[in-house]
């Protein structure tokens, strides 16, 4: 019974441990997927957990590159929330395949909601076209709860590849990949007749948070075994 208690409270430890250190990855607002090609027009969903025990998300807040502005932004209805897309006028016209942009979505807000404790949301945009000149658009994110907690996701990417504390949803732009010929495949140079449709965001990679929390758990796991077997051989006669 000695044994089996020391193994119990082994395991209890490094269970533990593994969700410490993996619930700070999970918690902050990441777009999904992460990436996509420069010059293209992609569909994004802002994915928002709610971290708090004692209340619920009611607001989220998404604010849209004014540097690099994009010409078409559509969002997808999300059931029982109220979505509102602010357009602004530019500091000075951009130019874009499409003609000189002179105002921008700058700001998308979903409220009238509510994330519960332990859940999350998904809330969808299509948009474009994504600069061609750019690695990286940065989308920071306000996130409100029903106590009134108010939770800025702004932070920019670290030079060093450490995470910022509060890290601002980061959409990694790619080089067009080459097409059958090995020529480097390009959008249309019209502008879409409609705004694009959207469809459900499928689950195509595995995210970053996702490794690290399977990598905590096979260390939690290589841990409680060598402990199990050190303790068992203790209790060998000799």
């Amino acid at each position: 019974m000695s044994f089996l208690r020391r193994a119990a409270t082994v395991l209890a430890a490094a269970s533990a441990l593994t969700l410490a250190l993996a619930a700070p990855a999970l918690a902050h607002v990441t777009i999904n997927p992460g990436t996509a090609e420069q010059g293209s027009f992609t569909k994004v969903a802002f994915r928002v957990p709610n971290e708090r025990d004692d209340a619920g998300t009611t607001k989220i807040e998404v604010a849209f590159p004014t540097e690099h502005p994009l010409a078409f932004v559509s969002v997808k209805p999300v059931p029982g929330w109220t979505v509102k897309v602010t357009e602004s006028k530019l500091p000075q016209p951009v130019k874009t395949e499409f003609g000189d942009l002179e105002e921008a979505v700058t700001k998308v807000e979903w409220s009238g909601g509510k994330i519960n404790p332990g859940e999350f949301q998904e809330f969808e945009v299509s948009m474009g076209q994504l600069p061609k000149d750019v690695d990286q658009l940065i989308f920071p994110t306000t996130q409100t709860y029903s106590g009134g907690e108010v939770v800025k996701w702004s932070d920019a990417p670290k030079s060093d590849g450490t995470e910022a504390e509060h890290p601002a949803p980061v959409l990694k732009l790619t080089p067009a990949t080459a097409d059958a010929h090995g020529t480097p495949s390009t959008p249309a140079t019209t502008a879409p007749a409609a705004k694009p449709t959207l469809t459900p965001v499928a689950a195509t990679s595995s995210s970053d948070n996702t490794a690290r929390l399977l990598g905590g758990a096979g260390l939690a796991v290589g841990v409680i075994g060598l402990v199990v077997a050190a303790l068992a051989l203790r209790r060998r006669p000799s």
